[in-house]
């Protein structure tokens, strides 16, 4: 069974163990309820009707109409506080899972498809926490009916009891026969929902790309093939749940024609009276739902270790970048950034990226970063906030390690901006503040004012509009804006801007760079370059040659004494590279 599996998750039930323990008593009540009516049936037809006593007969009805309002009671408590304990346990799940992918490194991220840990966090989650509230209660309650029916069926004759039990027992083999197929049928189901969320996903996101390029057709045939694909394996799913569900309503027939076969013998010889037959047939019925529960029990058994499998593959992943044994905050940050022998290849790749890289970033410097395209400006720049680990070497604040220090103390130091300016389907005022302590209201107008962000003021709520999914109803312009307001909010010692005036216009740009300049006078700044006018920002420029520094200095004195430099600069060099593209 799924116990196994659930094991790492059913802890989770802890908190709500009242919960449990009333719905454990509620289970066992509506059991006793249940046993109890087939024995006051018997009392009944063995005693007044049997006696022509039809006078007698009142009181052990009215102790039936007792039992079964005792059972109504028991049923709706047991059935209302285990949908309670498991909806719980189910938030708390879903909290720890998503505070467990926030942990995990960008890595991880990058070789994930969002859907499938979509379908992990909503779909999978969702799996366990209907198993546990329905699939492993009618396992547990099974169990438990079985044991006590065939107590009392032996008590009554302990022949048909036997008889009863050896009826049910290809229960095991058909049982496993369908735990075979099904487990695989399971996995490849909810893969295929996971692939699917991603198609979804990935159209939503892209909309605007996909019909710029006339690509809906397109995107239609994957959707349907993978819909098509995903429901035949629904199909085969529902075609072996028929089949096990079949086999198993069989073998209670067959057991009732068993026991009306040789209960009807016993009754003719005088070793079971009528009231004892009758008595023990509702106990083979009290067995029929059961019998037909096993199969919906196991269907949703298989279902659940497979959730528990694709959540263990992602609760499994020990984030990379965390904090360290020993780390400590810091109280007060200079500035001060120095690389070391710094080198960096991505997880799962043997070419490297950076190698034997050092730098160093005076406080209050602004350093301008020019390379080639993959030189590794930006994985540069990813080392600074920790997104990333170095391979090889050091990059220390302040001269210590970042690795060393807490990450919510080093970030809390940094701003950042990156090219591709990403903002929640949120508030301005919230995408800005990002959850931070309460920031004045002076603060803010000054970051808008330096970002040239003060189009807010325009908008239909001013800071309260929501922008919508990634900022999509802001142009590419507002939202890079905004990520830059974002970045100097607070007034962080250290800036890492990667291109974040790409998406404005040429007028816009430059009075963004005179207002950021006042800016950039009192932080250190790392500033990733691809457009030649934001090296007026910078007091120094690094060029970034096969993952090394190749140069340092002022942008005059390298466009003096670097020909590299001054070609990645040129007109010249775009019209070469724009021709090898084309060749």
């Amino acid at each position: 069974m799924g116990l196994r599996a659930l094991r790492r998750y059913l802890p989770y039930l802890r908190p709500y163990w009242g919960l449990v323990v009333i719905f454990g008593l509620s289970q066992l009540g509506s059991l006793a309820a249940a046993a109890a009516i087939p024995k006051v049936i018997q009392y009944i037809i063995d005693g007044p009707i049997s006696h022509h006593q039809l006078g007698d007969i009142g009181p052990p009805v009215a102790l039936l109409v007792v039992i079964g309002l005792l059972e109504f009671v028991f049923i709706y408590l047991r059935r209302n506080f285990s949908g309670m304990a498991s909806l719980r346990m189910e938030t708390d799940l879903r909290n720890d899972f998503y505070a467990h992918l926030q942990s995990l490194q960008v890595s991880f991220h990058d070789n994930w498809q969002s859907g499938q840990l979509l379908s992990r966090a909503i779909s999978d989650i969702g799996t366990v926490r209907r198993f546990v509230s329905y699939g492993l209660i009618w396992f547990l309650q099974t169990i438990v009916t079985f044991a006590v029916v065939f107590v009392l069926m032996a008590q009554l004759d302990w022949q048909l009891a036997i008889v009863t039990v050896l009826c049910m027992l290809p229960i095991a083999y058909f049982s496993n026969r369908f735990h075979e197929k099904y487990k695989v049928i399971a996995r490849r189901i909810q893969d295929q929902q996971g692939d699917l969320t991603t198609i979804i996903e990935e159209m939503a996101t892209g909309v605007r790309i996909i019909k710029a390029f006339g690509r809906m057709p397109l995107m239609q045939a994957r959707f349907d093939d993978m819909a098509r694909r995903l429901g035949a394996s629904n199909i085969e799913a529902i075609a072996e749940r028929a089949r096990l569900w079949t086999q198993l309503t069989l073998l209670p027939n067959l057991s009732l024609a068993a026991v009306l076969l040789l209960g009807g013998y016993s009754v003719s010889h005088g070793s079971l009276t009528v009231g004892g037959l009758i008595a023990f047939m509702n106990y083979v019925f009290m067995l029929t739902w059961p019998m037909d529960a096993i199969g919906w029990v196991l269907s949703m058994n298989e279902e659940c270790k497979t959730a528990v499998q694709r959540l263990n593959e992602v609760m499994d992943s020990r984030p990379d970048i965390a904090d360290l044994p020993g780390a400590r905050a810091m109280e007060r940050c200079k500035g001060r950034i120095e690389l070391r022998g710094v080198g960096f290849k991505y997880p799962k790749s043997d070419a490297w990226i950076l190698r034997d890289l050092n730098l160093t970033i005076e406080p209050g410097e602004t350093l301008g970063l020019v390379g080639r395209t993959g030189s590794g400006k930006t994985t540069l720049a990813y080392l600074v906030p920790r997104l990333y680990d170095v391979t090889e070497g050091s990059v220390l604040l302040d001269g210590i390690d970042v690795r060393d220090l807490h990450l919510r103390s080093l970030r809390s130091h940094i701003g950042t901006a990156f090219e591709d300016p990403i903002l929640f389907s949120a508030s301005v005022h919230e995408n800005l503040v990002m959850g931070r302590p309460i920031v004045s209201d002076e603060e803010l107008k000054r970051a808008l004012k330096v970002a040239q962000a003060e189009f807010v003021w325009d908008l239909p709520w001013g800071l309260e509009t929501r922008v919508g999914e990634q900022g999509y109803t802001l142009s590419g312009g507002q939202r890079q804006r905004l990520a830059l307001a974002r970045a100097v909010l607070g007034s962080p010692p250290v800036l890492v801007l990667d291109d974040p005036l790409s998406s404005v216009d040429v007028h816009t740009e430059a009075v963004i760079e005179r207002a950021l300049a006042s800016v950039l006078e009192s932080v250190t700044s790392l500033l990733v370059v691809h457009r030649p006018s934001t090296l007026a920002l910078a007091d120094r420029v690094a060029l970034i040659d096969g993952g090394r520094v190749a140069a340092v200095g002022t942008h005059a004195e390298l466009m003096r004494t670097n020909p590299l430099y001054r070609a990645l600069l040129s007109q010249e060099y775009e019209d070469s590279e724009s021709r090898m593209v084309t060749a």
